[in-house]
């Protein structure tokens, strides 16, 4: 019986993951799936650097502008969206592309995901006003309490994934390590991971070039007609969080616009310290294509045999 295969496509911001998977779709005549998790939300285009028109009309994509900012979409959701369009996908050609660089939405679809329930709205809003009145060292302060093991394990410097902890503990009265139990599921299908990298330089002066296409594009305007809506999940974000605090009144547009390449080149390194972690990833120059596409024809041609 011939197996379904899916080619899971990674690496950090900016290295030039949709340009690849394009040529690479186009190639091999399949589809993509987005695990972008800025990219779901249809209302923010620029900042995002979601796809261009003419790019989603070079081969059909899913999962992008999907979803709008005002909506609630967490990553449990995400995973049973991908595996629904996955049978899909996979009944036509049996095979399909998965690209982005949210790790933890590939996990969820590669291994599975733990079953956190929902947040009550009205924990949601208290936990965001405590984090725009008092900062994140609050928030850190109440997870080390209610949750020590996960406050143990958890990336103390990013806010979302505290939020998210310690909005779970409230809204539950459980830690929110007592939903984790680290499940690996078994997928009915062939996962095949490839990572893209390049010269560490190389990468940072393509996200510095980047932004600035950004800003040339309307990133500002962009950031503006959202203002009103900054305490939104969806827009706490890099590249809209910095604008904000220029609409504020804390520092100048160029000093908006270096913070968004600074963050934007911390946010890639952290990227590649997460996948670095995964022994399954094949690792390829991101301007090799005829390396990668030799290298996934060699993984169809398993299916064959």
């Amino acid at each position: 019986m011939n197996k379904n295969y899916l080619f899971v496509i990674v690496g950090p911001t900016g290295i030039g993951k949709t340009g690849l998977s394009i040529r690479l779709a186009k190639h091999f005549e399949t589809e993509i799936i987005s695990s972008d998790s800025r990219q779901f939300y249809k209302e923010l285009k620029i900042g995002t650097a979601a796809p261009t028109p003419d790019e989603l009309n070079e081969i059909p994509h899913h999962l992008i502008g999907n979803i709008s900012i005002f909506d609630y979409y967490n990553v449990h959701k995400f995973e049973m969206d991908c595996l629904q369009i996955l049978e899909g996908l996979f009944a036509k050609n049996g095979f399909a592309f998965l690209v982005g660089g949210s790790g933890l939405y590939v996990d969820a679809v590669c291994n599975g995901i733990d079953d956190i329930p929902d947040v009550l709205p009205e924990i949601r809003e208290q936990v965001l006003q405590r984090w725009e009145k008092e900062g994140i060292d609050s928030l850190r302060f109440d997870l080390k309490k209610l949750d020590p093991e996960h406050y143990s394990r958890i990336d103390l410097k990013n806010p979302k994934r505290i939020i998210r902890a310690v909005e779970v503990c409230l809204s539950t009265g459980k830690p929110f390590s007592a939903f984790h139990n680290h499940i690996h599921l078994k997928r009915p299908f062939e996962i095949v991971k490839i990572g893209l990298n390049t010269d560490r330089q190389e990468l940072y002066e393509k996200i510095n070039r980047r932004v600035d296409l950004m800003m040339d594009q309307g990133l500002l305007d962009e950031a503006k007609q959202f203002y009103p809506y900054k305490k939104l999940n969806g827009l706490k974000t890099v590249g809209y969080k910095e604008l904000f605090d220029f609409f504020d009144g804390k520092h100048n547009l160029d000093t908006a616009i270096e913070l968004i390449k600074r963050n934007s080149r911390r946010y890639a390194k952290r990227q590649i310290t997460w996948f670095s972690r995964d022994k399954n990833i094949h690792w390829f120059d991101v301007k090799d294509f005829e390396r990668i596409k030799n290298f996934i024809s060699e993984q169809l041609s398993f299916n064959s045999l």
